[in-house]
């Protein structure tokens, strides 16, 4: 059931009715891990979602699609490798890889740990201002 939910979020976020986000527990943490400019945890959904997601989107001129490479789940954790990409507010694409490791509980995710190309999104971060 974790991994038809998740495959269900990316199934609504490429067709631009909803994301996996929207499956985060109120009080899920989020941490993107590396070097980039939005790496650290995040205790929350509202942090991440107004630190990093709305922020992100409000770069874009057309919106990430995601094309799933693989999905595994063991117990209540899905792994999704992904590519993702749209394009930015002043026309250039955006493209990035990523792998998202996603613990659920009770259908809701509440902790994650995402992985991802710091360069390119720092580049893309860092041109543009929300």
């Amino acid at each position: 059931p974790n991994k038809a939910a998740i495959q269900a979020g990316f199934d609504a976020w490429k067709a631009g009715t909803g994301s996996p986000y929207d499956l985060l527990a109120d009080d899920a943490s989020w941490t993107i891990v590396g070097r980039s400019a939005a790496s650290k945890s995040y205790p929350s959904k509202e942090a991440f979602m107004s630190e990093v997601i709305r922020p992100f989107n409000a770069r874009m001129k057309v919106g990430l699609k995601p094309t799933i490479r693989n999905m595994y789940a063991e117990g209540d954790t899905v792994i999704v490798f992904f590519d993702a990409s749209g394009t930015a507010r002043d026309g250039k694409p955006y493209a990035n890889t990523y792998a998202w490791f996603l613990d659920l509980r009770d259908g809701k995710i509440v902790k994650a740990f995402a992985f991802f190309d710091s360069v390119v999104f720092n580049e893309f971060w860092d041109r543009l201002k929300p």
